[in-house]
């Protein structure tokens, strides 16, 4: 990845625009000395040596920035465009304190000026919900810290929606945490186990809540793969929706 300013969700379009301009100055830096260590055949240690490998068996990818200032961003894609052939773009600078419908608006107003054939990644996300609506608008690459700090805060996720296990509903609750799911966690012990674990303070149910939400996301993206090239994924987002936000 290349170097990137990241401003406050909310930053005035001023200061949105000082990040937008240094980062792509520090991209074109990146990218000449990315060239350069190509061209030379490996990458230079501390001591300025050749390493054993190759940047040609590395891809660099620009970052975008524009806080939540469409109008920044689109520019700042056309003169990423204008810098070089990429293999991906990341898109950075959201989920970092705005509204999440202005997040989106951002993906939005993004997706018909990508091309088709760059790969997108949304930095910094990793909500169930989210990857839902930013598939739904072109995003095909996630990453976050949000499935194991939930899962270390007793948070696990589901498809009927977020389940807190340090509620006292599922002291007695025999029930695995996600009936539909194959993880380690699910198959071998039940909520009120897990309840137990995390009252009793043992970081067990740490480990296991977040090997179960880094599962459901790895489950929920291969059902949205699988309902895209069926054809089908509008009609499934929206259910999943429904059910993953649906009250009691």
């Amino acid at each position: 990845m290349a170097f990137d300013h990241v401003v406050p969700g909310g930053a005035d379009e001023t200061t949105a625009r000082d990040a937008l301009e240094r980062t792509l100055r520090w991209l074109e830096r990146c990218a000449r000395r990315h060239d350069e260590l190509r061209r030379s055949g490996g990458q230079a240690d501390s001591a300025n040596r050749p390493s054993s490998d190759p940047p040609s068996r590395q891809s660099l990818w620009p970052i975008l920035q524009g806080g939540t200032h469409l109008g920044l961003r689109q520019e700042g894609l056309r003169r990423i465009q204008e810098l070089g052939e990429w293999t991906g773009l990341a898109v950075g600078g959201l989920s970092v304190g705005e509204p999440k419908p202005v997040m989106y608006e951002m993906l939005e107003g993004l997706e018909p000026r990508l091309p088709r054939s760059w790969p997108r990644y949304l930095m910094g996300v990793g909500f169930p919900e989210d990857l839902v609506t930013a598939v739904a608008r072109g995003i095909d690459l996630f990453d976050c810290v949000a499935p194991t700090r939930n899962g270390r805060n007793g948070s696990a996720f589901t498809p009927d929606g977020p389940v807190n296990i340090r509620n006292a509903e599922h002291r007695a609750d025999a029930r695995p945490l996600d009936a539909t799911c194959d993880c380690e966690t699910c198959a071998t012990f039940s909520r009120g186990y897990l309840r137990h674990l995390f009252v009793a303070e043992e970081l067990l149910g740490l480990r296991l809540l977040s090997l179960h939400n880094v599962r459901f996301l790895i489950r929920l993206t291969r059902e949205m793969g699988a309902a895209i090239r069926a054809g089908t994924f509008p009609r499934w987002a929206a259910e999943w929706r429904r059910r993953y936000t649906r009250s009691d």
